[in-house]
């Protein structure tokens, strides 16, 4: 099956971004020791652009594609998608787009971090390339979503979507919506801009667009993993969902509150008022909700799962989870970090606490523990099960995999501890000296930044175990466990009729108009401050 081959060749390629961002990550880690010079500043800021461009969107944009397309056909039960012909056109914009901005990354021209705020100015290469992968996803959920619609269409108008592709088009509605922003200012602002056809961009107005895209970015990453633990994670216990209504309910909260929530990471900028951005801290507060329901269903399933294999008192039945096995380790730990991301969210959210962690350590120790953890440990888990069940060939080594996971657990203890504790303390981020020129007030910090690096150490470490894992297995003989392991990602059918919260087009519009409602005047008040805009600094 074609759609089969580009649905492991999509993993492969995120695993290779895993690869090469950890490496980065690790190049910055190390850089930040004082009296550790590897490379020049120039060299560690188009390392710091690389790190945070594979990761936060190479590598997820990939997995998430190929979970999702793997996720619909099978648990719709279909053999491929709507039309196999845009699978592969969506994932030839995707490389496409990948490999023009990977090469002025690589070669200098556009070391301006993954945020890409102006005046710092890349190459149109940069621009255009991430352009062209923002359509080729477009192409992507659009398939996917007429998928859907051709499976309802086929005897099923009257029939609940199954919750993982309830998820899958949850996640699809929030991409659609969160990546105009990002159109907007790379068509109208970045690539004129950097084609020459303008002198000068507004930089408050391009943050404004980013943010507006930037933000929901973290929801595109984390309802996949989501949906790993609503539909994986209870077959692997031999239970159903606890909640299958909460758990739809927690995919619609995301879809209405993900959007407007921008304001809180330009708790600095001017331009903007204090009022609207108290309204964004509202509705930044609002996401936790779903967050907290996931937590108290998600522990509810996996209790239930354990006081099935045995499990006694209070606290007893978790003794009884499935330890051994990698992928549950995997997620399990996932999902431990994440409440303590979460926990770091509040603080970010917060007018005041902002204040003092505001571009320091703290927000890449936060950005770990969600997208870092939450996200990459399980998307890690969560291959322990579909590579065997894409190849039909046994995991070369569970043992090994358990291995990767504790380092990875031990790695980020270390890594975002001391980076948290390193933001309250001042030390900032995404800079290349972090002791100011060895000012006497940041002598205190080097414990905790060499605490940081061994943890880094231990990431990197972790990676390279996942990665020759999968390598191996990839090579291993067939092993006939095929069917066990699709079947551990498959849910059974939901009954009953759709009710209010399938109504995903009615809970899509209301979202756009909570995005009209948090955007539309503050971003016409930045539009009538006249600013002149600001002259480029070229990043070559």
């Amino acid at each position: 099956m074609r759609e089969k081959r580009l649905i492991l060749l999509g993993f492969l390629v995120s695993y290779a971004a895993l690869g090469a961002g950890a490496l980065f990550g690790m190049l910055q880690v190390l850089e930040r020791v004082p009296g550790v010079k590897l490379v020049s500043s120039e060299t560690y800021y188009t390392a710091l652009t690389a790190h945070g461009v594979l990761m936060a969107l190479v590598f997820t944009t990939f997995f998430i594609m190929s979970l999702a397309t793997y996720v619909v056909l099978r648990e719709l039960g279909m053999r491929q998608t709507f039309s196999p012909g845009m699978s592969t056109l969506a994932y030839a914009l995707v490389t496409l787009g990948t490999l023009m901005a990977a090469l002025p990354i690589l070669t200098g021209r556009a070391s301006v971090l993954y945020t890409f705020y102006p005046p710092m100015k890349a190459s149109p290469l940069f621009y255009i390339g991430a352009t062209v992968l923002v359509v080729g996803t477009w192409v992507f959920g659009a398939n996917l979503l007429l998928t859907v619609r051709q499976w309802r269409r086929s005897g099923n108008s009257g029939v609940k979507l199954p919750l993982g592709v309830f998820g899958v088009v949850s996640t699809l509605i929030i991409w659609y919506i969160a990546t105009i922003g990002v159109a907007a200012e790379m068509l109208l602002q970045l690539i004129p801009w950097s084609l020459g056809l303008v002198d000068r961009v507004d930089p408050l107005l391009a943050r404004n667009l980013f943010w507006y895209f930037g933000h929901p970015l973290v929801y595109f990453w984390l309802l996949p993993a989501y949906i790993v633990w609503y539909t994986v994670l209870p077959r692997m216990l031999g239970v159903r969902v606890f909640s299958d209504f909460l758990a739809r309910v927690v995919f619609v909260l995301f879809i209405l509150f993900s959007t407007p929530v921008g304001y809180h990471h330009q708790f600095m900028d001017p331009g903007i008022s204090t009022e609207w951005k108290f309204l964004h801290t509202i509705t930044t507060f609002a996401v936790f909700l779903p967050s907290m329901i996931t937590a108290f269903t998600v522990t509810a399933t996996m209790e239930m799962g354990a006081r099935l294999r045995g499990g006694r008192g209070l606290l007893g039945w978790i003794r009884a989870l499935p330890w051994g096995d990698p992928a549950f380790s995997a997620i399990a730990l996932a999902m431990v970090f994440f409440a303590f991301g979460g926990a770091g969210g509040a603080v970010n959210a917060g007018n005041n606490l902002n204040y003092v962690v505001h571009n320091t350590a703290w927000v890449p120790g936060h950005l770990h523990l969600t997208v870092g953890s939450a996200v990459a440990l399980t998307f890690m888990g969560v291959s322990y099960l579909l590579l065997p069940a894409l190849t039909g060939r046994r995991l070369h080594s569970r043992r090994m995999a358990q291995v990767q996971v504790a380092l990875w657990g031990a790695g980020m203890l270390l890594f975002s501890g001391a980076m948290h504790i390193l933001g309250v303390l001042g030390s900032p981020r995404r800079t290349y000296d972090v002791t100011f020129g060895g000012h006497p007030a940041t002598q205190g910090w080097t414990p905790l930044l060499v605490a940081a690096a061994a943890g880094g150490v231990l990431l990197l470490l972790s990676v390279l175990l996942f990665l020759y894992n999968v390598g191996r297995t990839l090579r291993g003989a067939p092993a006939g466990e095929e069917q066990e392991a699709q079947e551990q990602v498959r849910q059974p059918s939901p009954a009953g009729a759709p009710g209010l919260v399938d109504n995903l087009g009615l809970f899509t519009a209301i979202a756009l108009l909570l995005v009209l409602v948090a955007y539309t005047l503050p971003t016409l008040d930045i539009l009538s401050l006249g600013s002149p805009g600001a002259p480029p600094v070229p990043m070559d």
